[in-house]
């Protein structure tokens, strides 16, 4: 397993060279965190929750470290996240269903037109 806090100094240590680079790209990547945060229809805790599921379902490691510590900083609890993560593994592997139909799609497709 990873060392977490670690991981995350490292991340934070590219970041800073890639700012040093394109100013741009790091500031955009910045925004995304706190769009719709200045609505409080979901909450803090909530919209952090999300993000781990979607971090989930993404597969990207420095998503999960971040928003995991925001999460337990907005309050989140372990039930909390591992509820949320649940609601991530429902949603991936309905993903993969709905994806293998459209390859199934394709494949008929594919083969339709070979034989016309």
């Amino acid at each position: 397993m990873l060392d977490w806090d670690e991981y995350q100094k490292q991340l934070n240590g590219r970041s800073a060279e890639i700012a040093k680079l394109s100013t741009e790209t790091l500031r955009v990547t910045r925004c995304f965190p706190s769009a719709n945060a200045k609505t409080t229809h979901v909450g803090g805790k909530v919209r952090q929750l999300i993000c781990l599921a979607a971090a989930v379902t993404l597969r990207c490691e420095g998503c999960i470290v971040f928003h995991t510590d925001a999460a337990l900083k907005a309050g989140a609890n372990k039930e909390e996240i591992n509820e949320a993560l649940g609601v991530a593994v429902a949603m991936n592997a309905g993903a993969s269903m709905v994806y293998s139909a459209r390859v199934m799609d394709a494949v008929e497709a594919k083969t339709s037109a070979a034989t016309a």
